[in-house]
């Protein structure tokens, strides 16, 4: 059985492939750890068939991706039970959810999704895998992307710990609405405003959150 650090490391490379190819530099930057620690560990992944190495590349095995799945559904549960019942931040139960997941077991799993009405997406907007580890993502258009003048409904947001409270200064929550007020050229800022308040978004910032509806 994998130990709390391949899970995590499991969860990392889903994640990260669900944006593009992953390198062991962005496992490496992800977790915070240094290059040498992600190739032991990765050669620990490998001999539980749980990873391939494709070049430069990391890939999960259908095993290991059965596994990565498992753990991204315990944690997005574990963050909405955070949140909905507990009144956590997000930011806060962003964190927590990385501790609890590693110890909840099926039965209490099961119990919690059905407590808490079996939710489709985390508070940050990401699909929860069902226990069949199937995956439906809404899809959207990046906020950078979006054109002036119209209004976009908020779908999801980074889960990087760092970014989240900023987020949340702005309002950029799923299900807010967003009015675009003006884009600088350039990869420029965005101003934008969310509840009755205008304010800039960085280009970088817009390009990581999703929306449906901005274009016209």
């Amino acid at each position: 059985m994998p130990t709390a650090t391949l899970e995590e490391y499991l969860e990392t490379i889903y994640k990260l492939g669900e944006e593009g190819p992953v390198k062991p530099s962005r496992i490496a930057e992800a977790i915070g750890v240094s290059g040498p620690t992600v190739t032991a560990t990765l050669r620990r992944l490998e001999s539980h068939g749980l990873v391939l190495r494709e070049g430069t590349d990391v890939v999960l095995t259908g095993e290991g991706l059965e596994r990565s799945l498992d753990i991204v559904r315990k944690h997005r549960v574990a963050e909405r039970f955070l949140v909905d019942v507990l009144g956590l931040d997000w930011e806060a139960a962003h964190e927590d959810a990385c501790l609890l997941e590693h110890a909840l077991s099926p039965r209490v799993l099961e119990a919690l999704e059905a407590f808490l009405g079996d939710p489709t997406v985390c508070p940050h907007g990401h699909p929860i895998p069902s226990a069949a580890g199937r995956v439906s993502v809404e899809a959207g258009s990046l906020l950078a992307n979006c054109v002036v003048g119209v209004t976009a409904r908020v779908l999801r947001v980074p889960e990087t710990g760092n970014v989240l409270a900023y987020l949340g200064e702005l309002g950029l929550r799923p299900g807010a609405e967003v009015e675009i007020v003006a884009a600088e050229p350039s990869r420029g800022p965005l101003t934008v405003r969310v509840d009755g308040v205008t304010r800039a978004v960085s280009h970088e910032i817009a390009s990581a959150v999703v929306v449906e509806g901005c274009l016209l």
